[in-house]
């Protein structure tokens, strides 16, 4: 999970000021844990602390953490929905849905678990069936990761049973990808990522580069690669420090 958080921190400069390279500073200031972060923390925090892993129940820790860290950039909606009182799913196909489930793949113990659990964690606000796609797409993905799958087995599952178009290089998607922060316009190209890449940290570079919704591609790459690559110290360490101390204690728990 901690992939997520890495590639979150490092994208989280460049979301709106894309970079259209590979050779970009990894922290520079002002980089910082987005909405991203909080939401996968929040589902780690669900996972282990609600054993029937009701809706409800990711919907409160989903609130109590989003509240409390109210500014991480949430969209206009979503942030709406964290304060109402009985919130409600509206329909969103976007790639919050894929950005918060990566540690579903990795607790999950069997595939249909991991689907089981995803489109819970889509539905509570992401119900529209490219959202709950999304994150059923990112979650086996990890779990398949996690599993030892190869990456073609991994880039064969996800074609065949969500559809998307693996068959593009980074290269080519680059010069005309734009911000897009839909499923379908975000999940593909965080996978493409991943399988074009030799390391965890060429991973996130690809990722990042591609421009776009940066941190949450980052995210998504990033909750992968984590499975098949170790994480460099040096990028784990800055972001446990980035992170606050609160949502430090619930990585450590989930890990």
């Amino acid at each position: 999970m901690l992939g997520a958080v890495v590639g979150d921190i490092i994208g989280s400069v460049y979301e709106f000021r894309n970079v259209k390279t590979t050779d970009f500073e990894l922290f520079p200031k002002g980089s910082r844990f987005t909405d991203d972060s909080v939401m996968t923390l929040a589902v780690a925090k669900w996972l282990t602390e609600d054993k029937r892993h009701t809706a409800e129940g990711l919907t409160a820790c989903m609130q109590e953490l989003g509240r409390r860290h109210e500014d991480a950039g949430y969209g206009g909606r979503f942030l709406g929905w964290l304060w109402e009182e009985n919130p409600q799913p509206y329909n969103s196909w976007g790639n919050g849905a894929g950005m918060r489930v990566s540690p579903v793949g990795l607790y999950a113990k069997t595939l249909d678990e991991a689907l089981a659990l995803a489109e819970i964690t889509a539905s509570v606000s992401h119900n529209h069936p490219e959202g709950v796609k999304g994150a059923q797409a990112i979650a086996t993905s990890v779990f398949l990761a996690k599993e030892g799958k190869s990456k073609q087995e991994i880039k064969a599952y996800v074609e065949q049973t969500f559809g998307y178009d693996l068959d593009r290089t980074t290269a080519e998607i680059r010069p005309s990808y734009h911000f897009d922060v839909s499923c379908q316009g975000s999940v593909p190209e965080a996978i493409i990522a991943f399988l074009e890449g030799n390391s965890f940290e060429e991973v996130i570079r690809l990722a990042v580069s591609l421009g776009g919704d940066s941190d949450t591609i980052g995210a998504m790459a990033g909750a992968i690669a984590a499975c098949v690559y170790p994480i460099p110290g040096e990028m784990a360490e800055k972001c446990y420090e980035i992170l606050t101390e609160d949502l430090r204690q619930i990585l450590v728990k989930f890990e």
